[in-house]
């Protein structure tokens, strides 16, 4: 059998020809062929870098080019086949790893190697450094019988992790409301009945159909005039996949306790007192104890105003005859009408003038000023028809990178959105490598003879994810293990994606790209200054969510012994909560970030990355948000040198000090509040 995965020869990936059947042969071949490899590079004398780790980076590139493209397709189209080709992989990946792991004559090549430090550059150091630190964290020293159960819980792991993420999934698309009364869509703006309406017709029904993807949810929960059908909504999608929905084949609670108490163990295999501390080893914070005072701090700050926020928010939907007492459920839908009264902002005007092909012309113009990338559509092939691919060119024409926008929601697609490495920037025996970077969203789709049209919140979203492809994109580094986004710690890898949101906030940004899509009319400038105003509208209770989240994560994992979920969440709740949610809410069961992901005791790390990302922005509004010299210095300081260099010493090289915490509440709006 042809296997595109073997050696692809492209720049990109041939994805009209890449099949489910294809992974596990790659995996399986290219696993068999970097044993052998090891073993004959251990067995020169005393290899140097050049006899031993650039070698070995080939041969963890070949294996990454060969599972990322199928592990991203079995993100954006979950099929059965998928399913069974990405899990069929998963314990060869991890036996591999963990074996690589623990392998003492390589752990004693490595540590020989970096002793030698005179002969390397800082990016050898550091992707020596990180190699060591692994090697530990893998559990090199640990006797025999240790190193087996280590293994055995890496490969139990990530089965419960993908199982969690394919419960989630299931959960998600199983869910479905089929409206054929039109009363009941009260409120909803036209471009949501269109959705609904397409939804149905592709299932051959009539009316209106909704589900539990983001758009849909949204547009029920911001605009839906009927309460009861916004809390049926609100019910389905915070108890996905929780013995509060139904079937209960889907229940991920037994799979998080299972995961809790297997990460507790993995620590304590390791000599830490708990995952938290075990996690923190490879990130910019320097202790549990000092997460949590950061977002306790965080979290006085914000309260007053939340609290306020809440209040006037309750007062203002009483005064349209609505409930005294909030409900989760109806949080979103007074706060829409709100906005609009302070504002004059409707979310349905405002998508008008953010039409994704202008959004994505803001995007590249903010690009090509700060940092000289330019951005160029090309045909390359793709793996679905809405899907675009992108060359990345320097001011001189040089070919830079690859990437692809997937930007619609569809069934059998993974909600959220996220960029995702391909392949990463890399000098081998064959030449130059350059980056290729896939980012995901699930926006609504284009409708009719209308292109997509994005909330503003959306266009937020899409600035976010390129953010993070920059830095994949624009690295400078030659090392497959410390280029673009590879090597960089997880609290700080959110700086680039949350510095570029406030592109979507600047009047100087919006003037150039929100126009509307049919006459091209530019955005009036009052609106501009009202979406401005609006940033810090109920800064206070998003933060105290986020914060929430993060304390709650962070909490988990602190514990020597795994905790019961609900009782950690509860009392966080107690501690930090505005609005307390229903008690049969099982939010947790779909936070797949800690979960599935790799957030786990590291969900704190947007809060922690939004002071980086607020403080560096600060250096743009001192100089003009599109000066190219800021732009050229945070490329050459932040993106360039990806995981090569020490991340908080990346930051002081840009703002010449380290981080305060006072833009973010700056940009907040709670400043104010620094002295309650």
């Amino acid at each position: 059998m042809n296997n595109p995965l073997l050696d692809w020869r492209g720049p990109t990936p041939p994805w009209q020809d890449i099949r489910p059947e294809h992974l596990l042969p790659a995996i399986e071949t290219i696993v068999a062929e970097n044993r052998s490899l090891v073993a004959d590079l251990l067995a020169q004398e005393n290899p140097d870098w050049n006899a031993l780790i650039t070698p070995l980076e080939a041969a963890d590139n070949r294996l990454s080019k060969a599972f990322q493209p199928g592990s991203h397709l079995h993100s954006v189209q979950n099929t059965p086949q998928w399913r069974d080709a990405y899990e069929s992989c998963l314990p060869v990946l991890t036996a591999y790893s963990s074996e690589m792991g623990q392998n003492h004559a390589l752990f004693e090549a490595y540590r020989r190697i970096a002793s030698e430090k005179q002969q390397l550059d800082p990016a050898q150091r550091m992707l020596l450094d990180h190699g060591l630190r692994d090697f530990k964290l893998s559990g090199v020293a640990l006797p025999p019988p240790q190193q087996e159960r280590y293994r055995e819980i890496q490969q139990r792991l990530a089965e419960l992790g993908n199982r969690f993420e394919r419960q989630l999934l299931d959960a998600t698309d199983r869910w479905q409301c089929h409206i054929e009364d039109e009363s009941r869509l009260a409120g909803l703006p036209e471009s949501a009945r269109r959705m609904a309406a397409a939804k149905a017709s592709d299932k051959q029904l009539s009316g209106w159909l909704f589900g539990l993807d983001f758009p849909s949810f949204d547009a029920v929960m911001t605009h839906a005039d009927q309460r009861d059908w916004r809390a049926e909504v609100y019910r389905a999608y915070t108890t996905r996949a929780s013995d509060q929905s139904a079937p209960g084949d889907l229940d991920n609670a037994p799979l998080m306790r299972e995961i809790l108490a297997l990460k507790a163990e993995e620590a304590r295999l390791l000599g830490y007192a708990n995952f938290a501390e075990l996690s923190l080893a490879s990130k910019m914070a320097e202790s549990p104890a000092q997460v949590e005072e950061f977002l306790l701090e965080l979290a006085a700050k914000a309260r007053p105003a939340a609290e306020a926020e809440l209040q006037e928010l309750q007062a203002f939907a009483a005064s349209l005859g609505g409930p005294e007492t909030l409900q989760p459920w109806d949080l979103a839908y007074y706060a829409e009408k709100l906005k609009q009264q302070r504002f004059g902002l409707e979310e349905e005007q405002l998508k008008a003038y953010f039409a994704l092909p202008r959004v994505l012309e803001g995007l590249f113009d903010a690009a090509q000023k700060l940092f000289g990338a330019r951005f160029r559509q090309t045909d390359l092939p793709c793996w679905h028809e809405h899907v675009m691919a992108f060359e990345v060119l320097d001011e001189q024409g040089q070919l830079l990178a690859w990437f692809y926008l997937d930007p619609y929601a569809r069934e059998q697609k993974r909600g959220g959105a996220w960029m995702n490495d391909v392949a990463g920037r890399f000098k081998g025996p064959d030449g130059l490598q350059l980056p290729i970077a896939t980012l995901t969203c699930n926006f609504a789709p284009p409708s009719g003879d209308q292109p997509a049209l994005l909330t503003h919140s959306d266009a937020v979203t899409l600035f976010h994810e390129f953010g993070h492809g920059l830095q994949h994109m624009l690295t400078r580094i030659d090392y497959l293990g410390v280029s673009g986004i590879n090597g960089v710690p997880w609290d700080a890898v959110e700086l680039p994606s949350q510095f570029m949101e406030n592109w979507c906030w600047e009047a100087e940004s919006l003037a150039q790209f929100a126009r509307h899509h049919a006459t091209d009319e530019p955005i009036p400038t009052q609106w501009i200054e009202q979406i401005r105003a609006s940033r810090v509208f109920h800064a206070g209770l998003s933060a105290m969510r986020q914060i929430e989240l993060a304390l709650f994560d962070l909490r988990l994992h602190r514990a020597a012994e795994a905790p019961d979920v609900e009782t950690v969440l509860q009392q966080v709740r107690d501690e930090v909560s505005v609005l307390r949610p229903p008690i049969w809410n099982r939010f947790a069961n779909s936070f797949s970030h800690i979960f599935a992901g790799g957030y786990a005791a590291g969900y704190y790390s947007y809060k922690w990355a939004e002071v980086l990302a607020a403080d560096a922005f600060e250096a743009f509004r001192e100089v003009g948000i599109f000066d190219a010299e800021m732009g050229q210095r945070f490329r050459e300081c932040i993106l360039e040198p990806g995981g090569s260099e020490q991340a908080m010493e990346l930051f002081k090289r840009f703002r010449g000090r380290e981080p305060s915490v006072d833009a973010l509440l700056r940009q907040d709006g709670l400043l104010a509040n620094e002295g309650s």
